[in-house]
């Protein structure tokens, strides 16, 4: 409805032939126009208020998106990086069967520590 415009109004009746409106019902109309413009102002104001909102919490959330992809990528190229020594250093470690997770951590017997230390002093 366009504002200040009196033929859009759909509750406008015009009066019948005889009768004039009276002041009051004029008073009614300016006030409840006036109320009407208000709440139409505080709705687009709220509305813009969030629609802000939305664009800042999506900004925040691209900024940490990116963040996060920059650490899976970082440590990407740390579990390469430790894989590769991994697998560099497991033909010295005659100590470790690969076959048999068990072995990876062997209970903690100073014969087997003292074994496996001495091979690396030689």
């Amino acid at each position: 409805m366009a504002q200040g415009s009196d033929s859009n109004d759909a509750s406008y009746k015009s009066p019948s032939p005889g009768s004039r409106p009276s002041s009051s019902d004029d008073a009614k109309k300016v006030m409840r126009r006036e109320k009407n413009r208000i709440a139409a102002q505080k709705s687009r104001m709220r509305q813009t208020q969030k629609a802000d909102s939305l664009h800042l919490e999506s900004e925040n959330l691209e900024k940490e998106n990116a963040a996060l992809r920059k650490e899976v990528k970082q440590l990407t190229e740390e579990a390469k990086y430790l894989s590769s020594v991994l697998s560099s250093h497991e033909p010295l470690c005659t100590g470790l069967a690969p076959q048999t997770p068990d072995l990876l951590y062997p209970p903690h017997h100073s014969s087997y520590h003292h074994q496996h230390i001495a091979h690396y002093q030689h």
